[in-house]
Order: structure tokens, then C-alpha cells, then sequence
């Protein structure tokens, strides 16, 4: 029954609501405004957060495992979606075939910069600016490390290793990364280091209206978070490669959650752990995927349409992964 103490109405008003407001800002500022808010998270916001809520956090239990499944969910979506890839290169060669077609005009929908963008948005979700505001409203601070650790350690290092990995492999760029660049990039994000202060500071008891401004101000940056998302959202036009994006999204938020999620049950991981990976696992295509592609000159418009998409699916999706692994 629905109620206002209904976590997932909670989610649903706050999701819908600011995101909403985000769009409605979006479309009406300019586009440097969404740059800015989501630079001013990403050096100020975010790591304030991520202390705040670490310092209430349950730790127990074998909570280093989630960056390592992390990198498996990550592994096993961009498997599939090489298996997907290759289909549809079998599938347009078989259609090469027919005599009444003349093969020479016929343009294929698997060129490397398409490979590369749907490798990349089926392997890296938005764990961060989307799955841990999610996961915190369904899950309370208690269970917020299970989501930041697969964020932090898992998405974030993952998509600056083997993410610029793929993009310059099958992008057009003539740019060359150095080899430190993936690994300076994850040194330099103030979330790692926040990460850290956390840590340290569990053990610093804080003054009531010391500790209790921390927690607003925390939840304020999820608020923002969600407006940043609807502000970056209302800049997406783009609506093509249907066929090749929903293949995309059954393997990214769809059969990887589902597969994982069984296995974890196996393994002895329950409860809300279990559901908080559940939940990083099925986060649509991340925007950095959008930046990849810009860089490296991949497909843009399919990264764009499976975000799109990615986050409206993403409203239809959350109440499944409840009720399939609920506690």
C-alpha cells in the first residue's frame, strides 16, 4: 500500500520532482550552467557527502567484495555486448547475401565507432550522480558504503582504465592518452580522498548541530545530484539506433542485474547488501559515456539515445529489482 512512509513513493516523488526541476532549468539556462553544478559536485558536493554519510555507515561484513563484483558486472556486460556486436555483424553480412541487393550501397550499423559506444554505455552505469541518490533513499545511510564502494572503486576506476581503453580503440580521434592519464585521473578524484576522511573521522565525535548541518548539507548535494542529471537529460535530442540501443539496455539493466543478482543470493550475500548492488548494477548508461564519445570521436548518437531511454527505463525497472530481491 502506498503511504508517505512507502520508501519507493519517497524515491519516486523525490526522483520525478527534482529531475524534473533539473529538465525544466535545463532547458532554460544554457548549457554551462549543468558543466558548472556538476563540477561544483564533483570537487565540493560529492566528497562532503560521501564523508557525512560514511561516517554513519555499517562497515561490517565483507563489504571490499563490492568493487570486485563491480568489475565483474562490468567485464560480463561488455562480454555480451561483444557477443551482441558480433550477431549483428553476422546478421548484416547474411543479408549481404541476398541477390536482389546491391552490396555496395548497403551502410552497415556496426562501424568501430558504434561498437565502441555500445560497448561502453552496456559495461559503465551512473552509479554515482544516479545510483547512490537511489540508494540512499531505499536503503538509508546504514548500507551507503555497499553503493560507494561499488561506485568509487569499481565504475570510477573502471571506466578510466578499460572505458578510455575501448573509446580510443574503436574511436577516430588522432588523440593519444598517456598511460599515467587513467591512473592520474583516479588519484585526482576528491572523492577517493574524501573517501579517506571518512574513514579517519568515524572516530571524531562531531557537536549535535555540527554533526546534524553535515547530514543536511549531505542530503542537499543527492538534491542537487538529481537537478544536474534532469539539467544534462533536457540536452539530449536524440532518439536513433532503437534496435541497437535496446539490446544495449536488456544487457546493461536487465540480464547482468538479474544474472548477478542470483549469484549473490549463492554466494551468502542477502538483505539490502545484496539489493544496493542490485540497484548499481541496473543504473542506465553513464554520462561520461557521452564524454568518451565526444573525445574520441564514437558513435554520439547512440550513447545519447540509450541514456535517454536508460533513465526513463530506469522508472520501470526499480520496482522489479524490489520485489525480485527484496528483504
Amino acid at each position: 500500500m502506498l503511504n508517505s512512509a512507502n520508501p519507493l513513493l519517497k524515491l519516486y516523488l523525490n526522483l520525478i520532482g527534482w529531475v524534473a526541476f533539473g529538465f525544466i532549468l535545463g532547458r532554460l539556462l544554457p548549457r554551462s550552467y549543468s558543466t558548472y553544478l556538476a563540477k561544483s559536485l564533483f570537487f565540493f558536493g560529492t566528497p562532503l557527502s560521501i564523508v557525512a554519510f560514511i561516517r554513519r555507515a555499517n562497515l561490517s561484513g565483507p563489504i571490499l567484495i563490492a568493487p570486485l563484483i563491480a568489475w565483474a558486472a562490468i567485464i560480463a556486460g561488455g562480454g555480451i555486448a561483444w557477443i551482441a556486436i558480433h550477431f549483428g555483424l553476422a546478421e548484416e553480412r547474411f543479408n549481404t547475401l541476398n541477390p536482389g541487393q546491391n552490396t555496395s550501397e548497403l551502410k552497415t550499423a556496426w562501424g568501430l565507432p558504434a561498437q565502441g559506444s555500445f560497448l561502453l554505455a552496456a559495461m559503465f552505469g551512473n552509479t554515482g550522480f544516479l545510483g547512490i541518490p537511489i540508494t540512499l533513499s531505499l536503503l538509508g545511510p546504514e548500507h551507503f558504503a555497499w553503493g560507494l564502494f561499488y561506485d568509487l572503486l569499481g565504475t570510477g576506476t573502471a571506466i578510466n582504465l578499460l572505458g578510455i581503453a575501448i573509446a580510443s580503440g574503436c574511436g577516430n580521434s588522432n588523440l593519444h592518452q598517456h598511460w599515467l592519464s587513467p591512473l592520474r585521473a583516479i588519484l585526482q578524484n576528491p572523492a577517493l580522498w574524501a573517501l579517506g576522511a571518512g574513514f579517519v573521522s568515524r572516530s571524531w565525535p562531531l557537536p549535535a548541530p555540527m554533526e546534524g548541518l553535515l547530514t543536511t548539507g549531505a542530503w542537499a548535494v543527492i538534491s542537487l545530484s538529481l537537478i544536474t542529471i534532469g539539467m544534462q537529460l533536457s540536452k539530449l535530442n536524440s532518439l536513433h539506433n532503437l534496435k541497437q540501443v535496446l539490446s544495449c539496455l536488456a544487457i546493461k539493466m536487465l540480464l547482468v542485474p538479474l544474472v548477478f543478482g542470483t549469484g549473490l543470493t549463492f554466494v551468502g550475500i542477502t538483505g539490502a547488501p545484496r539489493l544496493a548492488l542490485v540497484l548499481q548494477m541496473a543504473m542506465p548508461p553513464a554520462f561520461g559515456t557521452t564524454l568518451l564519445a565526444e573525445v574520441f570521436n564514437l558513435d554520439r548518437e547512440l550513447t545519447v539515445t540509450a541514456i535517454g531511454i536508460g533513465c526513463l527505463s530506469l522508472l520501470f525497472t526499480i520496482p522489479l529489482w524490489m520485489r525480485l530481491f527484496s528483504f
